[in-house]
């Protein structure tokens, strides 16, 4: 019997092209646009990766996310292995997701009620078949760059010019797809208002991450979410935060309680779970009241509210409340981080944009700031992949990608912010071309 030592070597990513597409099963995951094979992780804790091959990283991917805590928080991993013994899987309602359903209500603004699914992709997908069955309209208003997962209406990108309406991203999303969505500018109210102009029949809602990450991390400017609410409000659209990424990350409540703006709908996932896979969506309880088996609106799913996912969401929001300081300690820690970044780039005289919003953010190779899809795709990506493979080999691990938010945690100390701006001092000048 071939014992998993010999089965996790180097060829190990030979093997996988032969079983799998590209050799794995999310496509970030390839490092194809780093210009370098990818990395195979056999082991994870606090703030550092393991790789097949015994290398150490200090990890800012951080699962694209859910390690808020750390990698392996041990009350988690103790809820996990507790819940197990109970059983795997029940296949039928649980007490303890009542609990954890309780509890994600009483922090997210707007969040009357939640239903419970797998995915970030379910999550979204089910909002905007609420909104459109509340609403009778067809029309969806999303970010041109933005990633709402991978249903066929989110894989739609920005058309030529002005144009409301954009062109599949994907083979396989049909025509009726790409004219149910129209694509905005993300902190560009114009072309907002353009969107709701257009939309033949009304627009049924427009889905945002207020802060976004799947460009980067990209704040909203002042004012720009306000201004979706009230626009969404007059026209009696519903407003769906997608906070899978931001929710419980940039503040205790979310970007809604960062920012003061209730969406009607908000969707959540990755730190809900405890990285364990859970997702969710909520908000008004009449918007929420439409869903099966209370409503019409049919969302169901054979892994939803998992007992492990639910003990691993309950024990991470108890570890989140024990640390009074988490939110201000992240904030401070990402803010020493960002500095040190900027001052090394300076001084290797490589013109970036560190944008951040409390523990997210993206090092852009670009002169201006990135306030959306157009600043975003402009930026030097070749760069970016280099600064990538020379953080790498210092042993720090970004996203392989020059348009993902990076990521800190609890367990990223003082300590390991210095060894990352060290890191860079040396990278950033190897990034220059």
């Amino acid at each position: 019997m071939t014992s998993p030592s010999t089965l996790l070597t180097r060829s190990w990513i030979d093997r996988a092209r032969q079983v799998t597409p590209g050799g794995v099963h999310s496509p970030v995951r390839a490092f194809a646009a780093m210009q370098c094979e990818p990395i195979a992780i056999v082991e994870a804790k606090g703030a550092r990766l393991t790789d097949s091959e015994g290398r150490d990283y200090i990890d800012y991917i951080g699962a694209w996310g859910p390690a808020l805590l750390g990698h392996a928080h041990p009350a988690v991993e103790e809820a996990v292995v507790a819940a197990a013994r109970r059983g795997l899987v029940f296949g039928l309602a649980s007490p303890p997701e009542v609990d954890l359903a309780e509890r994600m209500v009483s922090r997210v603004p707007g969040c009357q009620m939640i239903r419970f699914v797998v995915t970030g992709t379910e999550a979204t997908m089910s909002a905007v078949r609420v909104a459109r069955a509340a609403t009778g309209r067809r029309v969806i208003v999303k970010f041109a760059g933005a990633y709402h997962g991978h249903a066929d209406m989110f894989l739609v990108s920005a058309g030529s010019g002005a144009a409301t309406f954009g062109t599949p991203d994907s083979p396989g999303v049909t025509p009726g797809a790409v004219e149910d969505t129209a694509i905005a500018r993300f902190n560009d109210l114009e072309s907002v208002d353009r969107c709701f102009r257009d939309a033949e029949g009304g627009v049924a809602a427009v889905i945002v991450e207020p802060v976004v990450g799947n460009m980067g991390c990209v704040p909203p400017e002042p004012g720009f979410l306000e201004a979706l609410r009230d626009r969404c409000t007059r026209a009696g659209a519903v407003l769906i935060f997608d906070e899978v990424m931001s929710g419980f990350r940039v503040s205790r409540g979310g970007a809604a309680a960062r920012y003061g703006v209730t969406p009607d709908l908000v969707t959540l996932g990755k730190i809900a779970g405890g990285g364990v896979p859970l997702a969710a969506f909520g908000g008004q309880w009449a918007l929420m009241q439409q869903v099966a088996p209370a409503g019409p609106v049919y969302v169901a799913g054979t892994y939803a509210a998992h007992p492990l996912a639910v003990a691993a969401g309950l024990a991470t929001l108890d570890a989140i409340d024990a640390m009074l300081d988490l939110y201000d300690t992240l904030e401070q820690r990402g803010a020493r981080l960002q500095q040190g970044l900027e001052a090394a780039a300076r001084a290797a005289g490589v013109p970036v944009q560190v944008q951040r919003v409390g523990s997210m953010w993206t090092v852009f190779f670009s002169a201006r700031p990135i306030r959306s899809w157009d600043d975003a795709s402009s930026v030097d990506r070749q760069a970016f992949a280099r600064f990538f493979r020379a953080m790498l080999a210092r042993g720090v691990l970004l996203p392989p990608s020059a348009f993902e938010s990076a990521f800190l945690s609890a367990a990223h100390d003082d300590g390991i912010i210095d060894q990352t701006i060290q890191a860079a001092q040396a990278a950033f000048a190897e990034a220059r071309a």
